[in-house]
């Protein structure tokens, strides 16, 4: 199982080290651009369910390809 964390930039260390002291757990932080792309997906997914809200307006994907 892969659980992805989001910690505070002061505590990172000793929860980087109380998870190295477990043999059953593996760290690897992510790269800044793995970083950016798992945010944008996010961002995009909450994007998404505001639309089928009805709390944000989309754009039909017609509309988009003719801009292009």
């Amino acid at each position: 199982m892969k659980i992805l964390l989001d910690i505070k930039d002061e505590k990172s260390e000793f929860i980087l080290e109380l998870l190295r002291n477990f043999s059953f757990v593996k760290t690897e932080p992510l790269s800044v651009y793995k970083e950016n792309v798992i945010k944008g997906i996010k961002k995009g997914v909450m994007e998404v369910n505001l639309i089928n809200e009805g709390k944000l307006k989309g754009i039909p994907a017609r509309d988009l390809l003719n801009e292009l």
